[in-house]
């Protein structure tokens, strides 16, 4: 069964259409990139698998199970998690808390449990620190354990909200531009820990405009052009496609 089945899938805008009857398939375990230059549609195709836009047309499905409509907490709950374009991480706390944060989809300790604080959950709540504290030392962020967030820099933000989206032990992990706004060292310290997201068997997809990233990682790559498929396949064969280099890669590459 494939992690994820798009069908038809549309957006529209009013008169403007962001997404075009666009199909693809992804399948368990693989790193499957999406590309483009800005307006193509990437990021809008991320907010309708997550369930922040609906859409006008067409289907979701995840491991097999129906998601169109479906709100992003209950998107989560089915294994579903992301990060962000632009940084979604609360500044004022300390970081291994941001991580526990995208554990806290996983537990239902109901209200008078929590307002009591009984043993149960101050169980689960220690579970869950250790499990932060892992996951820091998985995306190589372990010296920030006890950091503020406001105090870490940009790069190590990155990893920090890709740790707090793998803290929901998700099936589909969505990384929106991990890369942006990194030096080379960053990014190619995305580009293993992305590597090392998928060898554990999380299925990934991304979307990035740095293509030496995307051609290393991928195991497939889809192009968009003004929301409609220009192009998809394995990296060599994206990489060789003369719409994809007339498009997006530039006649030198």
């Amino acid at each position: 069964m494939n992690s994820l089945e798009v069908r038809n899938l549309s957006k529209r805008f009013g008169g403007v259409t962001a997404v075009d009857d666009l199909s693809f398939t992804v399948e368990p375990g693989s790193i499957y990139s999406i590309i483009g230059p800005n307006g193509a549609g990437k990021t809008t195709v991320v907010n309708l698998l997550s369930g922040i836009y609906l859409p006008t047309a067409g289907t979701i499905a995840m491991i097999g199970e129906p998601t169109s409509g479906r709100s992003p907490d209950k998107l989560a709950r089915l294994g579903l998690s992301r990060t962000f374009q632009n940084l979604q991480i609360c500044m004022n706390m300390d970081a291994i808390s941001n991580v526990m944060i995208g554990g806290h989809i996983r537990l239902d300790p109901g209200f008078v449990s929590a307002l009591l604080h009984l043993p149960h959950i101050r169980k689960q709540d220690a579970d869950l620190r250790a499990e932060a504290d892992a996951l820091m030392a998985f995306v190589g962020l372990s010296q920030y354990r006890k950091a503020q967030a406001s105090q870490m820099p940009y790069g190590a933000l990155k990893r920090l909200e890709i740790a707090r989206a793998l803290a929901a032990k998700p099936q589909i992990l969505l990384l929106d531009e991990p890369a942006a706004g990194l030096n080379h060292v960053e990014t190619e310290e995305i580009s293993v820990l992305i590597e090392r997201i998928a060898a554990t068997g999380v299925t990934i997809v991304l979307v990035e405009h740095d293509m030496k990233l995307v051609m290393r990682v991928s195991t497939r790559i889809l192009v968009l052009d003004y929301g409609r498929k220009l192009a998809e396949g394995r990296p060599e064969d994206v990489r060789a496609d003369p719409q994809v280099i007339a498009a997006y890669l530039g006649a030198a590459a």
